[in-house]
């Protein structure tokens, strides 16, 4: 197929370009290289694919809706899966803006475009983000999702809305993705485990938020493009099951469908720390800091109906995810 990969220089989307060049797909990579973290680090991420024959860079912002349109009507994509966003919760507080124009106006754009050119199947990410207030666990996605905590999970949950309504009114087929704190090598620099592993190196102290009680949903890169792929594979149609007097969230009337796509396991962060500590072979310092702004206490990932519809199965435990982040920073930063 012809993929049109967004954010194809961030951590998620340029591993799930060289994926899908692996099994033979033609790959378009669209990526703005803005400044919100380090530019070198993205574009070695880049490297690793633009040797390849089957491989197209492209510089375009998902807000430049000229552009957007004119990438289109040259490339006749088949299929979509939108990675681009201003990302970062913490991030969002500080510049509420850049998310509503990348997230929202952004992915409006690209809903126009998918809509006028036919795309056979848009897949997006989403967040666990959404969740904000509920404190139900673990989180399924037929669980009411309106109580978001910061303007990060405001736009993930204004994507999901935005996409049902283009399924609904254009039978664009939609899936949406929420994602749970995706790790591994080509990491995020603003995500902990690159935080932690750069401070406890330089022998600083590393900030512990909540006072070390989070707990997360930890999923190591390679089980989330894996799951990524096999639900872009599957084109969701509308669910004859689906009733307006009992609307159920994470499907439709339409062809729209929405997953959790996480380790479906739930770990403490005191022991992500710890793994770390063993692998670096430190100890840390740590600043035990109140919980964050914007910041919910726990994640916690059922993903069963991706289990089920797509045979979706995470295989990676931390011990070993965290040890390969490791093996990449030493190597990557010659440390």
């Amino acid at each position: 197929m012809r993929v049109l990969v967004t954010g194809s220089a961030g951590f998620i989307g340029a591993r799930l370009s060289e994926m899908l060049l692996e099994r033979g797909d033609e790959v378009v990579g669209l990526d703005n290289l803005n400044a919100y973290y380090d530019v070198s680090l993205k574009k070695a991420r880049l490297e690793r694919n633009l040797a390849h024959d089957a491989y197209r860079d492209v510089r375009i912002s998902l807000e430049d809706s000229a552009a957007l349109a004119e990438l289109f009507a040259k490339s006749d994509f088949e299929r979509v899966v939108n990675l681009a966003a201003q990302a970062g919760v913490r991030y969002s507080l500080e510049n509420p803006r850049a998310y509503v124009e990348s997230n929202v106006v952004g992915f409006l754009n690209l809903l126009e475009c998918c809509k006028t050119h036919t795309v056979e199947h848009l897949v997006y990410a989403s967040s666990s983000s959404v969740y904000g207030a509920n404190t139900r666990m673990p989180f399924a996605v037929h669980h009411n999702v309106d109580h978001p905590l910061s303007m990060y999970a405001a736009t993930k949950k204004s994507n999901e809305l935005m996409a049902h309504v283009y399924s609904h009114l254009y039978r664009l087929p939609t899936t949406g993705l929420r994602f749970f704190t995706v790790y591994g090598p080509w990491g995020r620099p603003d995500m902990a485990l690159f935080l932690f592993t750069r401070r406890i190196l330089a022998g600083e102290p590393i900030d512990v938020y909540n006072y070390g009680a989070h707990k997360r949903d930890f999923t190591y890169v390679d089980d989330i493009v894996e799951g990524v792929i096999r639900a872009l594979d599957r084109v969701p149609q509308p669910d004859p099951a689906w009733s307006g007097d009992a609307p159920d969230p994470a499907s439709s009337s339409a062809p729209y469908r929405l997953y959790n796509i996480g380790n479906n396991r739930q770990e403490e962060l005191l022991r992500y720390i710890e793994v770390l500590e063993q692998c670096l072979g430190r100890k840390a310092e740590r600043n035990l800091l109140p919980l964050q702004p914007g910041d919910v206490p726990e994640t916690f990932a059922d993903v069963s109906a991706l289990a089920k519809d797509v045979g979706y199965q995470p295989s990676t435990p931390i011990e070993v995810g965290v040890e390969r982040f490791v093996t990449w920073y030493r190597d990557y930063y010659g440390v």
